[in-house]
């Protein structure tokens, strides 16, 4: 549609998408700056270009920004690692390749906002209502993505263990950085998780079933 000086009308809705989107964008820029205490409403409207009253519209309390700002989080969050995981390389590379990725996604400024709003939501019960349900998806779609790259079969004993373990090294790593920086450190680490879950998780069946026990007699 054209006004009559022939400039393009934006649709209402369109506009309307557009500006919750930088409100959105706003809110996860501000959590990783300043945290959940330091994100106000004014700044989120200011940063985000868009009147108070109309932020005010659609989000009249600052939680209700920040639960939406969870759900668009848990977006960006799954479309960065769908992202990373088609440009990963196949054959004896591709386990360290997996693991970096990972470790990269959980040092980055998405993984930081969503933990300034777990922080938040601990003594928070309408934010954990929230926060809490998008987590455990986000969780679940993370850990079947990890099965998957690593080719992992869960149906062997310990092989889901190994994945949860492995997903908890990455973002124990990720919470370590944002303290300081990490990554020489995290490389190593790494490495040395690659190599132990290459020699688990592609070992011969029997060798892997043998091994429990083999253990187990050793003591």
């Amino acid at each position: 549609m054209t006004t009559p000086t022939g400039t393009t009308r934006v649709p209402q809705e369109e506009r309307t998408r557009a500006m919750r989107a930088r409100l959105l964008e706003a809110t996860v820029e501000l959590l990783v700056e300043r945290g959940f205490g330091g994100t106000t409403t004014t700044l989120v409207s200011e940063r985000a270009g868009v009147s108070r009253g109309a932020q005010l519209h659609h989000f009249p309390t600052k939680n209700a920004l920040v639960v939406a700002a969870v759900e668009h989080l848990t977006e960006v969050r799954a479309a960065e690692l769908a992202s990373a995981a088609g440009d990963l390389p196949t054959g004896r590379r591709r386990t360290r390749a997996v693991l970096e990725m990972l470790g990269d996604h959980f040092a980055s400024p998405v993984f930081a906002a969503a933990l300034e709003l777990w922080v938040a939501a601990r003594t928070d019960e309408a934010l954990l209502a929230a926060v809490a349900p998008l987590e455990q998806r986000v969780g679940r779609e993370t850990h079947r993505m990890t099965v998957e790259l690593l080719g992992a079969d869960e149906s062997r004993a310990g092989v889901r263990e190994l994945v949860q373990a492995t997903l908890d090294l990455v973002r124990g790593l990720g919470l370590a950085n944002t303290i300081t920086d990490d990554a020489r450190r995290r490389r190593r680490i790494l490495d040395q998780w690659a190599a132990t879950l290459d020699a688990t998780l592609h070992a011969p069946v029997d060798a892997a079933v043998d091994a429990p026990a083999r253990e187990v007699a050793d003591r």
